[in-house]
């Protein structure tokens, strides 16, 4: 899949973030085909504990699915997975960006996103390549327990420093998303919000809905 940078933006409206912890019962691929189906943007996997093997056949069934629903896709931090399967990127923290070239190591077709919780930390995203950046911890999360969070002042401090996409991740929900209003993000990655709900098709659609709203309050 090959995108622009507003095709990028456009996908940042609700950027769904795998976690097989509350499948309950479910697969993932049936959890992220509900998701997909009901107004996802964008998909990442993420994986912390499956073996090299088991993480790229996964992320070779889930990519199959994005490309179904026309939806980007990426890999959280193995750009050995993202390449091998062949996804449209890789999603990358600080520390994978230091000592090393990721915009290099993948080439300049795909997909590098960046996570950032500075100004200054997004900048250097955006000066290493990144074609989009995750900024959080906004409300907190129960996935990274040291994240610190950012106020809306922060996060607009934060887009107007970079000219590339800025989605916003950490603690997020269908109660408090439109209290980001005014820090003009261009939408949010969220995760228990999906995978963690009863009717995970639902609550896309009801986030996609409120995350559409959120981006039109910017202007």
């Amino acid at each position: 899949m090959s995108v622009s940078r507003d095709d990028i933006r456009r996908a940042m409206r609700l950027y769904a973030v795998t976690d097989r912890s509350w499948l309950g019962g479910r697969t993932l691929p049936e959890v992220t085909e509900a998701v997909l189906a009901n107004g996802a943007t964008f998909l990442q996997v993420r994986e912390k504990g499956l073996t090299h093997a088991a993480f790229l056949a996964e992320a070779e069934v889930l990519k199959e699915q994005a490309a179904r629903h026309q939806v980007p896709f990426v890999v959280n931090d193995s750009v050995e997975v993202a390449l091998e399967c062949g996804a449209d990127g890789v999603h990358v923290g600080q520390s994978d960006i230091q000592g090393r070239d990721i915009r290099a190591m993948i080439g300049p077709d795909k997909i590098l996103g960046i996570s950032a919780n500075t100004v200054e930390t997004a900048v250097a995203a955006q000066r290493a390549g990144a074609d989009y950046i995750g900024v959080g911890a906004v409300f907190g999360t129960t996935t990274k327990k040291d994240a610190k969070t950012l106020s809306v002042a922060d996060l607009r401090a934060i887009c107007d420093a970079v000219d590339i996409p800025v989605v916003a991740i950490g603690g997020i929900s269908a109660d408090n998303i439109l209290s980001l209003k005014g820090s003009g993000v261009d939408g949010v990655a969220v995760v228990s919000a999906l995978f963690a709900q009863p009717d995970p098709g639902a609550a896309a659609a009801r986030l996609r809905a409120l995350s559409d709203e959120l981006v039109a309050a910017h202007g």
